[in-house]
């Protein structure tokens, strides 16, 4: 009887525990790494210029700067091409290498290359990349890439001049391509404070950001700067800002209410409104006016032995079709659910609608931005 109790009693405390976490998580909370990231931890593009060789006859031919690039990697192992020398270069081509450079990549680390052609290259199928310098916005090298490629895309032509191309054949992948030589100091570890940027500016969210790390770390040690950053004090450190900003990024916070919108696509005739989206009172009508005009030929044959020949005439039919559409009308302030529903009470089409939501924006009943892709 008594262990029957004991169990029904840590039951209650058991319940009451997580009736507790219930209560305490924020509804439709974000973690605040989902919201933004830390100032200065972000990836950097490298860019490279390089030659790919071993190419089955569907390189750049005798283009000048092939010609002089070839000439530029053979002078790397002590050999003089004569200048009056062109060789022709069907199994090579000049591209331009493309990377990113992640946050905190050491030197060793390995990095995907995208390769693409720069001349009149129809195929880097089966080619390999020559050791290229990838060099950053400074100037200075932080990686170096070689490798053969993977090509997804494959182009055939036959005699006649007739070709058949899939996807792209004149760029192509290496997969850990490139190998870093350099790091990118980042400066986190002695910043005097940490600054968090949020992706959307937002008053709202960064004042509930600033709070949230408040609440956990105490009072004064994040202050929202502005509509976008977050300043946070910390220690100096690398460990321990490590440690502060996986903890700063895994806490919950609600985000303010995105501003309303509405966004078209006019050319899929895709429309999307957010829950924000408010009209004022409004009565609206969508009627479709079509006018058709049938042309149609009538062979005129006359009596047999007759004086009469046979003709042609034309006989046309003009019609016109007004398809009825309802008034709605819309109430004050409905939300997404009401406009959804009564714009479909008249069987409006997408193109319909972004017509019926544009006269509102203009009539001043639609209160939130309207986007036009």
């Amino acid at each position: 009887m008594k262990v029957t109790r004991m169990f029904r009693i840590v039951q209650t405390i058991g319940a009451a525990l997580a009736a507790t976490v219930l209560v305490a998580a924020p509804a439709n909370a974000d973690r605040i790494k989902d919201l933004g990231g830390f100032q200065g931890i972000r990836s950097n593009q490298l860019t490279g210029y390089g030659i790919v060789v071993g190419l089955p006859g569907t390189g750049d031919d005798n283009l000048e700067y092939t010609i002089q690039s070839m000439k530029a990697v053979a002078s790397r192992f002590g050999l003089q091409l004569p200048s009056n020398v062109n060789p022709g270069l069907k199994n090579a081509a000049v591209v331009m290498i493309t990377a990113d450079l992640p946050a905190f990549a050491k030197p060793g680390q390995k990095l995907d290359i995208t390769v693409a052609s720069m001349g009149k290259a129809k195929s880097l199928r089966g080619g390999a990349l020559i050791m290229t310098p990838l060099m950053g916005a400074d100037g200075q090298i932080y990686a170096m890439a070689q490798g053969n490629l993977a090509v997804g895309g494959l182009g055939a032509e036959g005699k006649d001049g007739s070709q058949i191309v899939v996807n792209i054949p004149s760029a192509g992948r290496i997969p850990e391509g490139a190998t870093v030589e350099r790091a990118v100091a980042t400066g986190f570890e002695s910043t005097p404070v940490l600054t968090f940027n949020l992706a959307h500016a937002d008053f709202t969210t960064a004042q509930n950001v600033a709070a949230a790390i408040n609440t956990r770390l105490g009072a004064g040690t994040a202050d929202a700067v502005d509509g976008v950053s977050v300043s946070v004090r910390a220690p100096q450190g690398a460990d321990v800002r490590a440690t502060l900003m996986s903890e700063i990024e895994n806490l919950d916070v609600v985000a303010a209410e995105p501003p309303a919108r509405v966004i078209v696509n006019a050319r899929t005739g895709t429309v999307v409104i957010n829950a924000a989206v408010r009209v004022s009172p409004a009565a609206v009508t969508h009627g479709k006016l079509t006018v058709r005009i049938d042309e149609t030929q009538h062979i005129s044959q006359p009596a047999p032995f007759s004086q009469g020949q046979t003709a042609t005439e034309q006989k046309s039919g003009v019609g016109v079709d007004e398809e009825h559409r309802p008034m709605f009308l819309l109430s004050p302030g409905p939300k997404l659910a009401d406009i959804v529903k009564a714009v479909n009470a008249i069987g409006a089409s997408p193109a319909d609608l972004v017509a019926i939501l544009e006269a509102l924006k203009e009539a001043g009943a639609l209160k939130a931005e309207l986007i036009v892709l």
